[in-house]
C-alpha cells in the first residue's frame, strides 16, 4: 500500500497556485474586456480607469500656496 503524505509546503503552494490563477484571470479579463470595449467603440483609446488627469491650472496654484 502506498500512503500520500502531504506536508504543510505542499498545503501553502496548492493556496498560493489558487491565489496566483484566480489574479491571473482577474486582470487577463480586464485588459481583454477594455479591448472589445476599444474594438466596439463604446471607450476612447485614452480612457482608462486608473488614469488620472491633472490639469496644469490645478499644480499651479497648489505650488502657489506651497511656496
Amino acid at each position: 500500500m502506498n500512503f500520500l503524505y502531504f506536508d504543510p509546503g505542499l498545503g501553502a503552494m496548492i493556496v498560493q497556485a489558487v491565489v496566483a490563477v484566480a489574479a491571473g484571470v482577474l486582470l487577463f479579463s480586464k485588459n481583454a474586456m477594455y479591448k472589445i470595449k476599444l474594438l466596439l467603440g463604446l471607450t476612447k483609446e485614452g480612457d482608462t480607469i486608473d488614469s488620472i488627469d491633472v490639469e496644469e491650472e490645478d499644480t499651479e496654484e497648489s505650488n502657489d500656496k506651497n511656496g
